[in-house]
């Protein structure tokens, strides 16, 4: 079909038949395994293959032979065609979501659909993540250990109690606006993976695969690394500190270590396991843990007023006095450099507003929810910090809190005693298992579509174990009560069935980051993640503002003001020039990564012609090859 014909077909007024394509269906296009393998081509060079048209024929999820479509909530089909060569016939880069009609439509939950979907299955066309599901997801990432050890970097640079809180704010308000930047993109792209199908369609399929080669490979296993590590350490803190009751800290002997690691890998194993049985689990147990977040917060904020108020603890050593008597804003830093430090500390505390864009494909109504989740979440969690803040300078003085890299241990103990430093570490410690669980629950998502996308064998972009089927838990017909009610409890628990996960992409993810938690080399990781973590952001962002240029039409369910990313993508090139300048070196190994992606791009994607069942999604878009 020749591609006037294609721009003439959709620029055609809709017609009282012509039901819009909604958010589903999209998602499923672009994540259809090729059931059926043949030869032929379509003769047009950006169409696709018949093949691949009988494939998202046999795929549709509102056709009958789909078990997706039992679902009555769905609508069903009406007289619609499948011709994707010239339905989506567009240019290299960019598809124009836009001209599907009236654009996204919400749909009923997803979670009445049989799980026998194992052959070709796709988790986008099980859609069971909700609003709280992706609050907890945002929440449980940036609420780790941030706030329980950032401070005594943000103060000792900002110089000054009340510089730090402003550097809190400004962090949280930056932060708000990258998260709103996705939330526009995420949007009108609801599909999983985030950033790298952002980057993919805006700049080209080696953005999108540079930013996966990063992330799959540093970012995100080295972060739930640095996470696991910390859930390991605060556990030895809670039962083997150390006899000074105000700065209660263990050992740190060879075996000490190593007890840390061994805590740290058994995390990671029951996290992953967690994430491979179900992801209703998996959600529940974040949900569940970002609701002890906050309480853990409200407590230590309500505990900070009480004792300044009463001027009393439980302990010997009396509360600090320095907020009544000294200027909150003395000693504030002239120095620009000590600022750009205290400012990354901050926003290295609110990383992971992003993480909920990496499964946007699995939620039940993408455009709604996710500017909710990041309006909500970006809020409650700058409040929280602040808060936090406040109550550690109305009991800690300046210099313990400038000099404590366990600072909520040391105001519990300082308030509590030794059982108040036991509580608040294990307080933080299922903070940082509540952030780990997060990581693993997105990064075995992104592992999951960079191999549907052909970056990674395709045994990574399988759902469920290889050659075995998901089940779904049925209540028991037993006639033992005890059996009939354990039945239906793990039937509720497990919600979406056992197995129906990525099962292989979440095993890998783990034994990348069980690597990283044994070398335990956390200098360089850093800064990795303030040259790549932030060139990726800033490109993103940027994208969005491209986009609003090359596809001014495009359905945007929700829209953020421009000055938003602009906002955003200046404070990264700060950010960026800040840790180019600081640690040049390590800057450099940094590049000489991302440029070692390049010839692997070439080798595994940028060849050309690849099998059909690697195929990228954006082929399935109308980016065939003749």
């Amino acid at each position: 079909m020749s591609r006037n014909l294609a721009y003439s077909s959709l620029s055609s007024p809709p017609n009282q038949n012509r039901r819009p394509r909604d958010s589903l269906e999209l998602a499923s296009l672009a994540s259809s395994s090729p059931a059926l393998s043949h030869v032929s081509r379509s003769s047009s060079p950006s169409g696709i293959s018949s093949s691949r048209k009988i494939s998202l024929s046999a795929e549709d999820p509102l056709s009958p032979s789909n078990p997706a479509s039992a679902n009555p909530l769905r609508p069903q089909a009406h007289n619609r065609s499948f011709s994707v060569s010239s339905a989506f016939d567009f240019a290299s880069n960019l598809f124009p979501l836009s001209t599907t009609a009236a654009g996204y439509t919400s749909l009923g939950s997803a979670r009445d659909i049989p799980l026998d979907l194992a052959d070709g299955g796709s988790l986008e066309k099980h859609k069971s993540l909700t609003y709280l599901n992706g609050l907890s997801l945002i929440v449980g990432i940036i609420i780790g250990s941030g706030i329980f050890s950032s401070p005594a970097q943000i103060t000792t640079n900002a110089g000054s109690p009340g510089a730090s809180f402003i550097v809190w704010l400004v962090a949280g308000i930056l932060a708000w606006t990258g998260a709103s930047s996705y939330a526009e993109l995420g949007s009108a792209i609801p599909l999983n993976g985030g950033a790298q199908v952002y980057l993919s369609k805006i700049f080209g399929d080696l953005f999108g695969f540079l930013f996966t080669w990063c992330s799959v490979f540093v970012l995100k296993p080295g972060s739930a690394a640095i996470i696991a590590i910390i859930f390991g350490e605060y556990i030895v803190r809670a039962f083997a500190p150390s006899s000074t009751s105000a700065d209660p800290l263990p050992n740190t002997s060879s075996s000490t270590i190593w007890i840390m690691k061994g805590i740290s890998l058994l995390a990671l194993t029951i996290v992953t396991a967690l994430n491979c049985i179900s992801t209703k689990l998996a959600t529940r147990t974040g949900d569940i843990l970002m609701f002890f977040k906050f309480l853990a917060l409200l407590a230590i904020a309500i505990t900070g007023l009480v004792v300044a108020l009463t001027n009393h603890t439980l302990t010997s050593y009396p509360p600090s006095n320095e907020w009544k008597t000294e200027n909150w804003l003395a000693g504030t830093s002239t120095n620009p450099s000590s600022w750009a430090v205290a400012l990354y500390a901050g926003l290295w505390a609110f990383d992971g507003w992003d993480n909920t864009n990496f499964v946007l494909g699995e939620f039940c109504n993408p455009a709604r929810d996710l500017p909710r989740v990041i309006h909500t979440a970006m809020p409650l969690v700058i409040i929280s910090y602040l808060l936090a803040t406040l109550s550690y300078t109305l009991v800690l003085p300046a210099k313990t809190i400038a000099s404590s890299n366990t600072i909520a241990v040391t105001f519990g103990a300082r308030v509590f005693g030794p059982t108040g430093a036991l509580i608040l570490a294990l307080i933080v410690s299922a903070s940082c298992f509540g952030a780990l669980n997060a990581t693993s629950f997105t990064s075995g998502r992104l592992v999951y579509t960079a191999a549907k996308e052909g970056y990674f064998p395709s045994i990574f972009g399988t759902v469920g174990m290889p050659g075995s089927e998901p089940k779904r838990l049925h209540p028991s017909s037993s006639s033992s009560k005890i059996s009939s009610f354990l039945s239906r409890a793990l039937s509720k628990i497990t919600g979406d069935g056992v197995g129906f996960t990525p099962i292989p992409a979440l095993v890998f993810n783990a034994l990348l980051t069980a690597a990283y938690v044994l070398i335990g080399e956390f200098g360089t990781l850093i800064t990795f993640y303030g040259v790549a973590g932030y060139s990726f952001y800033f490109l993103t962002v940027l994208g969005l503002i491209v986009l609003r240029v090359k596809e001014p039409h495009l359905e945007r369910p929700y829209r953020t003001w421009l000055s938003t990313p602009i906002i955003f993508c200046c404070v990264s090139l700060f950010l960026l020039s800040r840790a180019v300048f600081a640690r040049p070196l390590q800057t450099l190994v940094v590049l000489a990564w991302v440029a070692a992606g390049v010839p692997v791009y070439w080798w595994r994607v940028g060849r050309g012609e690849k099998s059909e069942g690697e195929g990228r999604f954006w082929r399935r878009w109308g980016r065939g090859g003749g």
